[in-house]
């Protein structure tokens, strides 16, 4: 039987309205989700944007079932499609955008996948869990960077993703601390920032992305 999971600030007992705040943000990806989804209908539907986009709504419902009946079966709904669409942006934009080889991409899979098992082996207090998204941020970076030099449309994409990303970060790593001032806790800032980092890199992926 799963096993009752607290580790944020605002829950306090178990209950399916326990953690609100955290529950109800979580609309923030179903919103990138759906100007993702007229963007991608402006410049050409293909079966790379609606990946990233389904993508998108399954970490909204996921992270809602994890903050609503907090399981380890729900964490699992929580996570997983995360590293998906992780896994799924880091592949097209490498390969659509950036242009690079099959052997490259793959490499870039190897490594982001090697780093990723390693950030699971610290401890999850260290940073309330958060060093588990420090290989997104890292590969995030060097996409960024690549894409203010390269991109053909709007430069700024990833780099202001990369910032918000670095606050959201901020915000869930702190949650816990800042309890006792803020009952709520902060890491319903962490989904209302990211719904915004995702709909950023696909906006990123949708525009300068040559068509299939």
């Amino acid at each position: 039987m799963d096993e009752f999971i607290d580790i944020y600030c605002e829950r306090l007992a178990p209950g399916f309205w326990g953690e609100p705040f955290n529950a109800v943000t979580n609309i923030a990806f179903l919103i990138a989700a759906f100007f993702a989804f007229h963007l991608a209908r402006r410049s050409g539907l293909n079966w790379a944007n609606l990946l990233l986009i389904i993508l998108q709504v399954a970490i909204g419902a996921g992270s809602f079932a994890f903050h609503t009946l907090a399981t380890e079966s729900a964490q699992l709904a929580d996570v997983i499609p995360i590293l998906l669409y992780q896994l799924a942006f880091l592949g097209l934009y490498s390969r659509h955008v950036m242009k690079a080889s099959q052997k490259a991409v793959q490499a870039l899979f190897f490594f982001f996948m090697l780093m990723t098992v390693a950030s699971h082996q610290v401890p999850g207090e260290v940073l309330n869990g958060s060093v588990t998204y420090l290989p997104a941020l890292f590969y995030l970076a060097r996409f960024a960077v690549w894409h203010y030099r390269n991109a053909a449309q709007e430069k700024w994409l990833l780099p202001a993703a990369v910032g918000i990303f670095v606050l959201s970060l901020t915000f869930r790593s702190l949650d816990m601390q800042f309890c006792p001032e803020i009952p709520t806790g902060l890491h319903f800032l962490w989904h209302m920032l990211n719904g915004l980092v995702l709909y950023l890199t696909a906006r990123a992926y949708i525009l300068n992305a040559r068509k299939l």
